[in-house]
């Protein structure tokens, strides 16, 4: 795993054939997630435990999802997203949201995602927002 900001690729195979790949990087105890191309049933779990080790591990106080590869997310993508803010935010953390294409942006309005995780256009916006809060 690394620390000082490089990303790193974590690939799995599972059942079916079906590959999950992510990349995350660690920027100051804040954990940059980028899922590619799917976030749906098929690779929610892989991708949800992965999350939930690092947070621990590197005792992470912000996730920062990063969608710019993201072409498709379904209702267990909602619950990767709602169930890593509960535990971020009980951890006093929190979890946004960047790079949401127009399909994903209709999803996280009426799911009501935004009422409770920001949306920022890009990954550095949401850094620098982040660092002068906290």
């Amino acid at each position: 795993m690394e620390i000082n900001g490089e990303f790193i690729k974590i690939c799995k195979l599972i059942k079916g054939g079906i590959k999950v790949s992510m990349q995350c990087k660690i920027i100051n105890r804040n954990l940059v997630v980028n899922v590619s191309e799917e976030l749906d049933h098929h690779n929610a779990e892989i991708i949800r435990d992965k999350i939930d080790k690092l947070i621990v591990k590197n005792n992470i106080k912000c996730v920062i999802f990063d969608f710019s590869n993201t072409n498709f997310m379904d209702s267990s993508g909602i619950g990767v997203i709602m169930g890593r803010y509960k535990n971020i935010k009980n951890m006093g953390g929190n979890v946004v949201v960047t790079n949401i294409n127009k399909r994903m942006d209709r999803i996280f309005k009426i799911s009501g995602l935004y009422r409770i995780i920001k949306n920022y256009d890009n990954v550095d916006l949401a850094l620098k927002d982040i660092s002068n809060i906290g």
